[in-house]
């Protein structure tokens, strides 16, 4: 059996990973259009790897245009097993503080409208996503912050906005008010399609700011956050090289058969060109189409 590939997402600044041998550029074709750009796909490590920009090289695309099926199915289709997402969030705790990473295992969705499943047109599945993320990959990820020297927090509720805009003071005040953690843009879409592409996904969520609710600190810019996320898009480089090496080749968590028991379709009733399409990701449910 083929050693399943590591996915890497790279969020804002982190546009691409040092240490990557053998690298190769790939343009996956999707049923759901262009991922945000190719896939850098070569070994880390020793471990065969894929990275992607998630708003392209260059930073071209912004949140509500992330093509987020295509992104996570040119994952399943490389053959990833496991996905490590690296994203720059505002802190909504004091304890919190920018410079520091968030291992997060909760999400609360403030989106509209944004398409986050691959289900639909004639083919039902339910996933379970009470735990968005895998326990087992946090874990080693926070290890592994603590190893490179990161302040790390282990667990944190990731509360994900439309955008582009940051938040007014108003809203950030009643997000803090809600016991959220850390607010970012794009995580949660991510996590849900990863799960029902049986995936393992955890998010390092990398702190540049107090979003607009801190009175003590200067409000949420651009200009403040680069200046912050291009030490922690170091720092976040330290942590997945170290952590690359120590995620097991076989997966002991429940990621892996996410979808075991979710799809609700009776088989004979499914579309075949949407049996065709998401092949890679039911196939060993419904067989061929």
């Amino acid at each position: 059996m083929a050693e399943e590939l590591i996915g890497i997402i790279g969020g804002s600044g982190l546009y691409e990973m040092e240490g990557l041998e053998a690298v190769r550029e790939e343009r996956v074709p999707t049923p759901f259009g262009d991922p945000s750009d190719r896939y850098l796909v070569g070994r880390l490590a020793g471990r065969p790897v894929a990275f992607l920009a998630r708003h392209g090289r260059g930073h071209r695309l912004m949140p509500s245009e992330l093509n987020f099926r295509a992104n996570i199915y040119g994952f399943k289709r490389l053959g990833a097993g496991v996905i490590l997402s690296a994203s720059a969030v505002g802190s909504m705790r004091e304890d919190i503080k920018p410079l520091d990473i968030v291992i997060v295992d909760q999400f609360f969705d403030r989106t509209r409208s944004r398409v986050s499943t691959f289900f639909g047109n004639g083919l039902i599945a339910h996933v379970s996503f009470a735990d968005p993320t895998c326990p087992s990959l946090g874990e080693l990820l926070y290890r592994a912050g603590r190893e490179v020297g990161a302040t790390v927090h282990w667990g944190g509720t990731y509360l994900c906005i439309e955008g582009p805009q940051f938040s007014t003071r108003a809203e950030s005040r009643i997000y803090r008010s809600w016991g959220v953690d850390v607010i970012g843009m794009t995580n949660l879409q991510e996590a849900k399609l990863a799960r029902e592409a049986e995936i393992c996904y955890a998010t390092l969520a990398l702190v540049t700011d107090y979003d607009v609710w801190h009175e003590t600190e200067e409000d949420v810019s651009v200009e403040a956050v680069v200046r912050i996320l291009r030490q922690n898009v170091e720092t976040a480089k330290r942590l997945i090289s170290a952590a690359v090496p120590a995620i097991p080749e076989t997966r002991a968590c429940g990621c892996g058969h996410a979808l075991r028991d979710a799809i609700i379709t009776a088989r004979d009733a499914i579309p075949a060109q949407v049996k065709r399409d998401l092949a890679p990701i039911v196939a060993k449910y419904l067989g061929d189409a």
